[in-house]
């Protein structure tokens, strides 16, 4: 087959990034180098679909095998991410039109787009391209969240890693405060993401296994904020261990829906803007209660801290681009590769896949059966879940003084073709 004949792909990141978003792209490259007989360029996305609109696109061809492969332990988006919904075909057809123009005149007939929900609903509105527009192109969603709220897959390339942080980090902050709560702080509040959905809240009550007896109280978004009840539990955790660790989500919300951390302000997707959920609880308590505090804001170290990464997330992460490649050459369309959990003890899965439309805005929670009874904790079926999850480590390689040997590409610009884009 001629390189004429050959369609380019684009591949690119959406969204909050994570320690372990690089791994898929390396599986897309590295996957689509070995279908060169399919597969011509692989381009990437400057500030994902932006770098579409914009005719901004990187040849990832100009990277050595060596870097390419460097992506697996690298942690943010090695192209550039961005926080960009497409609007439906009816309100902004000129986006639309924009991206046919840019794909027709890269010869682009593969479009991975790596991300949450949101992305999953872009990658949609993609795919529906050659019905509606006459140019054909494969469109394949590339799972991504910390948040762990994708429907359909048993989890999401990202969570396994920020849990695996916030856990050794409640741990190792409560042993700090346990140290020193007979004559100084007797509470840690330790804020983390997650807008409607409890996953990483959990994974903080992952530290109280039964080889660490530590107090941890972990504050959910899918159960309202009841000030009295959350008090009583804490003083009672502190008058039985002379300290309590606090977890709170930054989606948690008090009973008429209102975010503890709210602050009026709304993101590029339209999402409320969060962020201070850890004072508001620190000073309930000192205030009611009289006890000294610290808090805390994983924010950004949470999703950026490779050097502690889960094994098994590096793992399912690579497998998720290297599957969306391959599904790509094998015809498929509108799809998103999927984990799929076939045994706990001992852990195994598998890959599968799902329609978009299955997954396009649709926000997975946690079970009930996840949350325990008094609603501040993890059920043991939580914690099987979880577990394997956070498993192994996957350490990258490490300069001489001491930090991580991450890679920063060139990103090449590809010549432009077209005349730029007013959107």
């Amino acid at each position: 087959m001629s390189t004429q004949k050959k369609k380019n792909a684009f591949y690119a990141q959406s969204g909050g990034v994570t320690a372990v978003i690089n791994a898929s792209a390396c599986g897309v490259i590295e996957t689509a180098r070995k279908n060169k007989h399919k597969i011509g360029k692989v381009y990437a996305g400057r500030n994902g679909i932006i770098g579409a609109l914009t005719e901004d696109l990187i040849d990832t061809g100009k990277e050595s095998a060596r870097a390419i492969s460097s992506l697996r332990h690298t942690p943010s988006g090695a192209f550039g991410s961005c926080r960009f919904k497409l609007k439906s075909l009816e309100d902004n057809k000129r986006e639309y039109e924009r991206l046919i123009d840019v794909f027709e005149a890269h010869n682009i007939g593969y479009f991975f787009y790596n991300g949450g929900g949101d992305s999953a609903d872009t990658c949609l509105k993609v795919s529906r391209l050659s019905r509606n527009m006459g140019y054909p192109i494969q469109a394949i969603h590339i799972p991504k969240t910390v948040d762990n709220d994708l429907p359909v897959t048993d989890n999401c390339p990202g969570f396994g890693s920020v849990a695996k942080y916030i856990a050794i980090s409640t741990l190792e902050a409560s042993y700090d405060v346990a140290s020193m709560c007979a004559t100084s702080t007797k509470i840690f509040v330790l804020e983390v993401m997650g807008r409607h959905t409890g996953w990483i809240a959990a994974a903080g009550a992952m530290a109280a296994d039964k080889d660490n007896g530590i107090p941890v109280v972990v504050l959910f978004p899918e159960i309202k904020f009841r000030q009295k009840k959350f008090l009583q539990t804490v003083k009672d955790r502190v008058k039985k261990y002379g300290y309590c660790s606090v977890i709170v989500s930054e989606g948690a919300q008090w009973p008429d829906g209102r975010f503890l951390a709210e602050q009026g302000a709304r993101d590029a997707f339209g999402h409320a803007q969060l962020g201070g959920a850890a004072p508001v609880v620190a000073n309930m308590i000192h205030e009611s209660l009289g006890y000294k505090f610290h808090w805390a804001v994983a924010d950004y170290l949470q999703r950026a801290a490779r050097h502690i990464a889960s094994a098994t997330d590096v793992n399912q992460a690579y497998a998720m681009g290297k599957a969306a490649v391959e599904f790509a050459v094998a015809g498929k369309n509108s799809i998103m590769p999927t984990i799929k959990r076939t045994s706990n003890k001992p852990y195994k899965w598998t890959i599968g896949s799902t329609k978009l439309s299955r997954v396009a805005n649709v926000e997975k929670m946690m079970p009930a059966s996840f949350i325990s009874k008094d609603g501040f904790g993890i059920t043991q079926r939580c914690r099987t879940y979880m577990e394997p999850l956070m498993r192994g480590e996957d350490y990258p390689p490490y300069h001489r003084n001491g930090l991580p040997k991450y890679i920063r590409f060139k990103n090449v610009a590809v010549l432009k073709k077209l005349e730029g884009f007013k959107g």
